[in-house]
């Protein structure tokens, strides 16, 4: 019988990391292949590398959820690729590095209620479109077209 040191019960223990380690990597890298295999079946846009990410526009709606869905290091849209949304999705690049294919498991035990689900809450809710953006003082507010009426333009007979 071996002495054990206090608080552990076995030396022999092998302790797996499975986040922010080479397995969660070996997940994001085929997450990423996943994805680019994809995009390249379904994009009819084109295809660009922003922010980290390799971005498929053009895509049916059908072959990705919500306005975009990030898969690795791969971004599947139709047209949704503003600067704010692919930073929000450029976060969820980096959940896929820390998670690899614990990812999807953990974002669907987190819910499909972006208000209430940690990843995209840490993604950023605003830019992602799921809240109003905020507006700055220095921002003016947004001005409403004139409404056309019809009818008469005045009360005069």
């Amino acid at each position: 019988m071996s002495a054990l040191r206090p608080g552990r019960t076995d030396d022999r223990t092998i302790r797996i990391r499975l986040t922010d380690s080479p397995i969660s990597r070996i997940g994001y890298w085929w997450a990423t292949a996943v994805g680019f295999t994809w995009g390249f079946i379904w994009s009819t846009g084109p295809i660009e590398r922003r922010h980290g990410l390799v971005i498929f526009t053009g895509m049916p709606k059908w072959t990705f959820g919500r306005g975009g869905s990030c898969v690795g290091g791969c971004y599947l849209t139709n047209h949704n690729t503003g600067e704010r949304v692919l930073g929000h999705e450029a976060v969820h690049k980096a959940q896929w590095l820390r998670y690899g294919m614990l990812f999807p498991l953990l974002y669907l035990i987190a819910g499909r209620n972006p208000l209430k689900n940690r990843f995209e809450i840490e993604a950023g809710l605003e830019a992602g479109g799921y809240l109003p953006t905020r507006r700055t003082r220095s921002q003016p507010a947004p001005t409403r077209p004139p409404t056309l009426r019809r009818g008469r333009a005045s009360n005069t007979p």
